[in-house]
């Protein structure tokens, strides 16, 4: 009984202690809740009233781009630039209002409104008339967008003659207002800003929310028209990311009026050059009220490009390119009346570095104009022309390898005729050609044969039907397609012609498909072909950059960011020593006694090889034939031993005699300028 008392003596203890300890957790939270509300309340009610996170991303300056040689080719240059961004929810007259300030103290271009811009505009300025013009009926019959619509048509010409000048300019900049995207900042004026307007809306930003001035760019092509048609362009603002790209450039960040690369180089290396974004979230209450903005990422520049392209040996090959094809035009104007282009690519054939891609294009008078030349060097990688025997080579390794002839297989080289077809033959005749001689002086027959053995068949009788397979097309296109030829070269741009293929089928087109007469290709795919000769069978993929740099502020190139390598897109499945042989027919072409070109190309300081070719070319007028030309081709490289540079020249619908080897004289010329300024080069570096 003493121990039952014992134990009821300790309970009211307990519950004291345990009242005293819940007394002191209310009082710590009757303290807590005082400070939260004494000390961070207002902070508190704005947590409650935060409602979402808008994340804005401003764009930077474009990376720049240099030359192989450090020279700057892309810069930017600064503007001063005027910018809207609205805020959420933002209403046509609180835009109405802003533009009204703004048009005090800026002149604003009112060429690209629209008659919708100024019925919008008249309505906002005229509601009470605007809307008088229906009938209460009309108004209860209607919803409002049908109400506003109503509205907009009975808006007269009448009204809209009566707007001002001040009116119109009010007009043009509530547009850019309205085209605006909330709390992304809108480019309103950035071009012929000047310092007063700059300097006086500056002064008044406090009376036009959303306004304020900063600075924008523009891109600055330092060497003028030289290799500008790959350099590219780049979107306005009003234009904004390309349409046919929307969900590239929005899954990646950019804002629907962000100037973005259009074309070549600008576009196929935009997410290089736009750089990081600075990105910017915007904190709103459940008022649309901005309560506090955060710097999420800080905005870099773009990186640099270095080009592979030698911008003084890309001046000087258009400027040879040009000067013989004036004095061609000159000397034979009614032969060569339809002769308007010439177009060249150098490349080295050991890592695929372009380093020059011209394109000139000669524009005959008009009543509007006189004559003039044009760069067009884009027309190097989409015009495909056909070549003539500068693509023997190929028909030589694709029987070579095929098994069809050896390096001892002689053909007599005379006119020959299959059934139902003319008769075709080389430009003389030749007699007994083997491989080298069929190379060295452009052999038809030679060809012929090699097709006609691939279809199937290996006797010839004059004029007897052949039996041919059709699959010899596949055949020889397949080896055709292992030197660039017919198929993408790979060159780093977002677009490139293929060329275009026949549909075959009979052994007097594979023929001519053998000589370069069939199917065209262009001054790149040749320049790769014979690159790939040169190279020792390695078909490397054309490339126009070199390095990505980090930008720099001191106008020097930056860090190197990547340095782009030569990338091997295959290897001819020839054997070395067909190719090998090969490379001596072109040395032959070069300089043997016999070659098309030694003429031209045996007696230089270095040694060099290659292809000459001839095609026909019929300009055709409402289906018949006008007139007969000829495309007058070339492919080479040198030094012949240790290849540092392969070239093509394409010049298209030459006159017939007129007794001219422009392409000779354009391909000695550009080498010789290239050995020269590479001689330059060694001397200024020593």
């Amino acid at each position: 009984m003493k121990g039952k008392a014992k134990e009821k003596s300790h309970l009211p203890l307990r519950l004291n202690i345990l009242f005293f300890v819940i007394f002191i957790l209310f009082s710590l939270l009757v303290i807590q809740l005082g400070v939260v509300q004494i000390l961070t309340g207002e902070e508190a009610q704005e947590v409650l009233n935060e409602t979402e996170d808008t994340v804005t991303n401003i764009p930077v300056p474009r990376g720049k781009m240099y030359d192989r040689y450090g020279n700057l080719v892309v810069d930017n240059i600064p503007r001063y630039a005027i910018t809207y961004t609205p805020p959420k929810n933002v209403q046509p007259d609180q835009n109405l209002e802003v533009a009204q300030v703004l048009a005090q103290y800026i002149e604003k271009s009112d060429e690209d409104i629209t008659e919708r811009d100024m019925k919008d505009y008249w309505i906002l300025t005229n509601q009470e008339e605007a809307f008088g013009r229906l009938t209460d009926k009309e108004k209860a019959a209607l919803d409002d967008d049908e109400e506003y619509k109503e509205v907009l048509d009975r808006i007269t010409d009448v009204d809209l003659n009566n707007l001002t000048d001040a009116d119109k300019e009010i007009v043009a900049i509530k547009r850019e207002l309205d085209q605006a995207i909330e709390l992304t900042p809108h480019m309103v004026k950035n071009e012929g800003v000047t310092k007063e307007e700059y300097a006086t809306v500056a002064e008044h930003l406090s009376e036009m929310q959303g306004i304020n001035v900063t600075t924008d760019w523009e891109r600055d092509l330092v060497k003028g028209d030289t290799f500008a048609n790959f350099i590219g362009g780049i979107t306005d603002h009003e234009e904004g990311i390309l349409g046919e790209k929307v969900d590239f450039y929005l899954t990646r960040n950019y804002n629907r009026n962000e100037r973005v690369g259009r074309s070549f180089l600008e576009e196929q290396y935009e997410t290089i050059l736009s750089g990081q974004k600075e990105r910017i979230r915007h904190v709103t209450d459940n008022q649309n009220n901005v309560i506090r903005t955060e710097l999420l990422q800080e905005g870099k520049q773009g990186k640099d490009l270095v080009l592979t392209i030698d911008m003084e040996l890309q001046k000087k090959v258009d400027q040879i390119a040009q000067e013989e094809l004036e004095k061609i035009i000159r000397k034979y104007p009614g032969r060569n009346q339809y002769l308007e282009d010439a177009l060249v690519v150098m490349m080295k054939p050991k890592t695929g570095e372009v380093l020059a891609l011209t394109g000139v294009r000669y524009h005959r008078a008009t009543e509007e104009k006189p004559a003039y030349f044009a760069d067009e060097s884009y027309r190097t990688i989409y015009d495909a022309h056909l070549p003539g025997s500068t693509i023997k080579g190929a028909t030589v390794l694709a029987g070579f390898q095929s098994g069809v002839i050896t390096k001892n297989t002689v053909f007599n080289d005379r006119p020959i005729k299959i059934a139902q077809t003319d008769w075709k033959s080389s430009y003389s005749t030749l007699g007994p050609v083997n491989y080298l001689s069929a190379l060295e002086k452009s052999s038809n027959v030679f060809m012929f044969f090699v097709a006609m053995r691939m279809g199937g068949d290996y006797t010839y009788v004059e004029d007897a039907s052949l039996d041919f397979n059709p699959d010899a097309f596949r055949q020889m296109r397949n080896y055709f397609k292992q030197f660039g030829l017919g198929v993408k070269t790979g060159i780093d741009l977002p677009y490139e012609a293929t060329g275009l293929e026949g549909e075959g089928g009979s052994p007097g087109l594979l023929m001519d498909y053998a000589i370069g007469q069939y199917e065209p290709f262009t001054a790149l795919q040749l320049a790769q072909y014979v690159s790939t000769i040169a190279n020792d069978g390695y078909r490397i993929k054309p490339r126009l950059v070199k390095e990505i740099r980090y930008p720099s502020e001191d106008g020097e190139l930056g860090p190197v960011y990547k340095a782009l390598k030569p990338e091997i897109i295959n290897h001819l499945e020839m054997d070395d020593e067909y190719i090998n042989a090969v490379q001596n027919g072109f040395y032959r072409v070069f300089n043997g006694s016999d070659g098309t070109a030694s003429g031209t190309f045996n007696s230089l300081d270095y040694v060099a090889a290659g292809k000459t070719g001839t095609a026909q070319h019929m300009i055709y007028k409402e289906g018949r034939i006008e007139a007969e030309t000829e495309n007058l081709t070339l492919v080479g490289y040198a030094p012949y031993d240790d290849p540092e540079v392969a070239f093509s020249v394409i010049v298209p619908k030459v006159g017939l005699k007129s007794g001219d080897t422009i392409n000779y004289k354009i391909g000695k010329r550009i080498l010789n300028t290239y050995f020269e300024m590479e001689e330059e080069n060694e001397e200024e570096e020593s």
